[in-house]
């Protein structure tokens, strides 16, 4: 997936900055030979045989006093500038949604928009979009409960069940438990997880907590979809 490209706001300001300075050493320097040419028509209207050199030196120094205050003034703000910037860390931008950005809200109907199949395709574009690799779907008949195989940023063998449920329709403990009895034996799972669009029901929590079972309901599930939150082998 393609990420929109952001210029940095730090990079545009020094190109401003660097505009204004020559505009102004430019506006500087028009304004000198003006002055320079009235001193000279004027000179020589008085003087007819004096010689404008001493002039042009003059307006010369007057200009270069000019650009290197403008230029010391600059670089001192550029400085301080830099030196804030330095303070303050970035904040990232978050990573482009792959599911709809409603996904979680308790007043949305979660798979309004979605299919289970196109869920699962989703899940697995998220883990591709935040550094997973060898992501496979391999949902569907005789899948053995693993929807989403992949490896994670730091090695670990991921699997990932996919429940895509309308708000009320809770994940129960017999979905929690026919992934449990083949998520480490069958699919050698470093991080097993069960993500859904819902929530998941007291008991199934119970029972993914004996097994070491992750479990992601709708609010996580749209916090790492719109990327203010963390991916599930971040916790």
């Amino acid at each position: 997936m393609t990420m929109p490209v952001r210029r940095h706001p730090a990079v545009e300001r020094r190109r401003r900055e660097t505009f204004d300075l020559r505009s102004t050493a430019l506006g500087f320097g028009l304004v000198a030979l003006v002055l320079w040419g009235v001193a000279v028509t004027f000179k020589s209207a008085v003087r007819p045989h004096a010689h404008p050199l001493g002039a042009l030196l003059v307006l010369f120094a007057l200009l270069l006093l000019s650009v290197a205050a403008i230029r010391s003034k600059w670089l001192r703000r550029a400085a301080r500038r830099a030196a804030l910037e330095a303070a303050v860390p970035l904040v990232p931008e978050p990573p482009a949604p792959v599911l709809p950005a409603t996904v979680g809200a308790p007043e949305a109907a979660d798979c309004a928009d979605i299919d289970p199949l196109a869920f699962e395709d989703a899940v697995s574009e998220l883990c591709r979009r935040d550094g997973c690799s060898d992501v496979q779907v391999v949902g569907g008949a005789g899948d053995l409960g693993a929807d989403v195989l992949a490896t994670t940023p730091d090695g670990r063998r991921l699997v990932i069940q996919c429940k895509c449920y309308g708000a009320g329709h809770k994940v129960g403990s017999q979905d929690l438990q026919r992934f449990g009895g083949t998520c480490y034996a069958v699919h050698d799972a470093d991080l097993a997880v069960v993500v859904t669009t819902s929530e998941f029901t007291d008991p199934a929590l119970d029972y993914a907590t004996q097994c070491a079972i992750l479990c992601l309901d709708g609010a996580f599930l749209g916090a790492w979809n719109n990327g203010t939150g963390p991916a599930p082998w971040e916790l």
